[in-house]
């Protein structure tokens, strides 16, 4: 149990023509990495999760893939916006399956890079309820990405932050920082030029201290676990450590009582009172992503090119077009009480 994490296990399912489909059956689903799936597909994702299985399509070559739920144990939320799911969280608390969300706050309104999202106020209210609903240690603040322009300064974005932080900190437990990075992804460097920003910039390693430095500063007063999401430098003296968005710590500290869970994850110990014998930690570091990322295994079920927020610095959206064709289809199909197996209700298969 303690060697590399060797894929899901696959079952077989019907798909909503009646034929019979290989599907992977992940313990873990992301929720999503590609779109936010709270803010604009939630009923879809409930309708899903009633088929028990959803498709997702490799945005690399079309192909595409179906996902059973009949072993998940662990859902997890990517959100800007997750007001409009608000109202199936009794539902899904109902399915008794454990989720946390990664609710991304961040203030660039001045920039105009997140041109979809509502007003700062709203979301920090949004963040407040749903921390109050679930529980504040099953909402985590992202502020992602951290970036610089023209006008943009270190010292400005500590003072977004503290602004943004002095209201949050008693509504979570953990912050998850990422830095941004433009050179390595041109889609991002393409949407920032298209968009008219060209002056957003990364970090210099002197910039990347002094931020680091004013945000332990900022924490003296917070006391949320803080990390850097994707992070190749070690930022440890800064009371910073290597992020891990999708967490084994966190569902072991907030899920220990879901045995099949905490089976997969590998338990430090009996749970109490249980007489369980102690099963060893695994590895469970998600083969997909970074090497420096420090997420566990999860299987995504988002889709590119379907965000309507429509983020500037954003490498899911291929441009503003597609998006707004993929998000009508939707809301058409929606509209019709039709909720394809995919997002984008496209029908390629393997």
């Amino acid at each position: 149990m303690t060697g590399k994490f060797k894929g899901w296990d696959h079952v077989r399912i019907v798909d909503d023509g009646g034929i019979l489909r290989d599907a992977l059956a992940p313990v873990i689903i992301s929720a999503s990495r590609s779109t936010d799936i709270p803010a604009f597909f939630g009923e879809w994702f409930m309708h899903r999760l009633d088929s028990e299985y959803a498709a997702w399509i490799n945005p690399w070559n079309g192909r595409k893939f179906y996902v059973s739920f009949a072993k998940t144990r662990a859902i997890v939320f990517w959100s800007k916006n997750p007001e409009p799911f608000i109202r199936f969280l009794p539902l899904l608390d109902e399915k008794k399956i454990p989720y946390y969300f990664l609710y991304t706050l961040n203030d660039y309104a001045p920039e105009g890079l997140e041109p979809g999202i509502p007003s700062l106020a709203e979301r920090v209210d949004t963040f407040i309820q749903v921390s109050e609903m679930v529980g504040k240690g099953r909402v985590v603040w992202r502020y992602d990405p951290l970036l610089l322009s023209d006008t943009l300064s270190v010292d400005d974005l500590l003072l977004r932050i503290e602004r943004i932080g002095s209201r949050l900190y008693h509504h979570t437990r953990r912050m998850v920082m990422s830095f941004i990075d433009i050179a390595k992804y041109p889609r991002v460097r393409k949407n920032l030029e298209r968009a008219g920003s060209p002056g957003v910039r990364e970090f210099s390693r002197d910039e990347m201290i002094g931020f680091c430095r004013g945000l332990q500063e900022l924490n003296a007063g917070w006391g949320l676990s803080i990390s850097a999401c994707g992070e190749d430098e070690d930022l440890s003296a800064y009371g910073i450590s290597r992020g891990q968005c999708i967490s084994g710590s966190l569902m072991k500290e907030e899920f220990p009582n879901d045995e099949a869970l905490m089976g997969f994850l590998g338990h430090p110990g009996p749970v109490q009172g249980s007489g369980r014998r102690s099963i060893p930690f695994r590895n469970l570091k998600d083969p997909g992503q970074r090497g420096a990322c420090g997420c566990i295994a999860s299987k995504d079920i988002g889709q590119y090119s379907t965000c309507m927020h429509h983020c500037r610095y954003c490498y899911a959206n291929a441009g503003t077009l597609p998006v707004v064709d993929n998000y009508t289809r939707y809301l058409e199909r929606a509209q019709a009480g039709i909720f394809p197996d995919t997002i984008t209700g496209r029908r390629e298969e393997i």
